[in-house]
């Protein structure tokens, strides 16, 4: 089960990252995850949001460079040795996590992590089986 991730280059100067937030804002779009890594003259900003196509529009129309990944994402007890457990189901069945970053969740029970592997549905059916919950678009809007 994958959902859609949106990546966003950035220019690195002061306020580019706030222009982004400021359409989201401007247009009711919530983000639910996000990761940005800089370089010298640019980031790359990866945000999974409640409504992906309007932000991908709006992302467009402004004038920005973006694109929309699938990836995974899964629910994980918030407690020491989850997430490694997740990650040996992964490894063990030869699926290779590319990255990974966490949700801005509103829970203290869970974590939510995004994955970018290569097959996402072999990585969901492995994370499924090892007894992990997957993550759907429909479990992105009531977060």
């Amino acid at each position: 089960m994958a959902i859609k991730q949106l990546t966003v280059f950035v220019e690195n100067r002061q306020g580019a990252l706030v222009e982004i937030t400021d359409l989201f804002a401007a247009h009711h779009v919530d983000m639910r995850a996000l990761s940005i890594a800089d370089t010298q003259d640019f980031g790359i900003l990866r945000v999974i949001v409640n409504q992906t196509e309007e932000a991908l529009q709006i992302l467009r129309e402004s004038g920005h460079l973006v694109q929309a990944t699938e990836v995974v994402a899964v629910k994980i007890g918030d407690a020491p040795g989850k997430l490694s457990q997740a990650l040996h189901a992964l490894n063990e069945a030869g699926v290779n996590v590319e990255y990974l970053y966490a949700f801005l969740a509103r829970t203290e029970r869970h974590a939510y992590v995004v994955l970018r592997v290569a097959d996402n549905e072999k990585a969901s059916a492995v994370l499924e089986a090892a007894g992990f919950h997957m993550v759907s678009e429909a479990d992105i809007q009531k977060l």
